[in-house]
């Protein structure tokens, strides 16, 4: 049996990059042993400092601000393409060559009321945040919302199927809008 590479957090020290999360440590709180498994290295990737510290962070907090107004929210982070740039230069990958760095950071977050049979509550009006945001600090100084794209778009990017659970006129109503909503 032919051995895989296992990520150390070791793998992170003095690269230039965070540890970024892509299910946030302050969502799973509730327990000690809840928040340990968000550090886990398969929920880590390498994401440069300034858009960790900002504008994903405040992608997260604006997340959880909708959880307290009365919303439950489906989300699907992930990353694309390869390399990332800081401030010493664009990266391909980490742990020599072992560990791609992301050119691209992304979320598609489904936002409904509290409530059950989800699936069936999703229509046309349903509120669906599609983020595409590069893996750069100068992005970090910019706020989220300017990388709200369609879902469409991720699709296309990814060639992922993303809401397929979704009747299929309702995904293609909601995958096609760029979420519009007013942030201030």
């Amino acid at each position: 049996m032919s051995s895989f590479f296992e990520a150390k957090h070791s793998d992170y020290t003095n690269i230039g990059f965070d540890r970024g999360h892509l299910c946030p440590s302050d969502d799973r709180d509730s327990t000690g042993e809840e928040n340990k498994t968000t550090f886990t290295l398969t929920n880590i990737v390498p994401q440069a400092p300034q858009l960790n510290w900002q504008a994903w962070l405040r992608l997260e907090e604006y997340c959880r601000n909708l959880v307290t107004q009365g919303n439950e929210l489906y989300i699907i982070a992930g990353t694309y393409g390869k390399g990332g740039e800081v401030d010493n230069g664009k990266v391909n990958s980490i742990a020599s060559g072992k560990l791609t760095v992301p050119a691209t950071l992304l979320k598609v977050i489904v936002v409904l009321p509290v409530g059950s049979d989800d699936v069936h509550r999703i229509n046309a009006q349903t509120r669906v945040i599609a983020v595409w945001i590069g893996n750069t600090n100068t992005v970090g100084e910019q706020s989220w919302g300017l990388n709200r794209v369609s879902v469409d778009e991720v699709e296309k990017q990814t060639s992922y199927d993303l809401l397929s659970n979704v009747p299929a006129s309702v995904q293609k109503a909601i995958e096609a809008k760029i979420d519009k909503v007013d942030l201030l």
